[in-house]
């Protein structure tokens, strides 16, 4: 039975979807449709919106069902949204910043105010690497401090 379940969900699972964790900070394109197709003029607009926020949770694992709650904080008020990942109205997900932290549900985020609210930076990407110094270049900047 589920074999027959998981070919026919195969097809609705979106590609390319980043590695998401609770904790990080992350841009939600999503589609919008605005206006009233069953109005005279029957127009509707379609734009994409982002929603920047903190992950709190990953909820039903990495299939079809996968959700993810996104909290910002929107004029000084918090605003929670729970995005299903693999939705059609899901433009695409990019990950702004990694976090450390310790626990798998970060709820405890919607009583902290303050510093209390903020979570520590993680590396997040390709750490670039300091160019090498040539052998010549050092000798001079120890004679250079040697003559003053």
């Amino acid at each position: 039975m589920t074999a027959i379940i998981e070919s026919a969900v195969k097809d609705y699972l979106k590609e390319g979807i980043p590695d998401i964790r609770p904790g990080d900070t992350i841009r939600v394109h999503q589609k919008i449709k605005e206006g009233d197709p069953s109005s005279t003029s029957g127009q509707v607009k379609e734009r994409i919106q982002i929603f920047e926020g903190a992950v709190l949770a990953r909820k039903h694992g990495k299939g079809i069902s996968a959700t993810i709650t996104v909290r910002k904080i929107s004029q000084g008020v918090g605003v929670e949204r729970i995005f299903p990942v693999h939705a059609p109205f899901i433009q695409k997900i990019e990950v702004v910043k990694r976090a450390k932290v310790r626990r798998a549900k970060l709820y405890y985020l919607r009583d902290a105010k303050g510093k209390k609210a903020r979570l520590r930076a993680k590396e997040f990407g390709v750490a670039a690497a300091e160019p090498e110094r040539s052998k010549t270049q050092e000798p001079v900047a120890q004679e250079e401090k040697k003559t003053e």
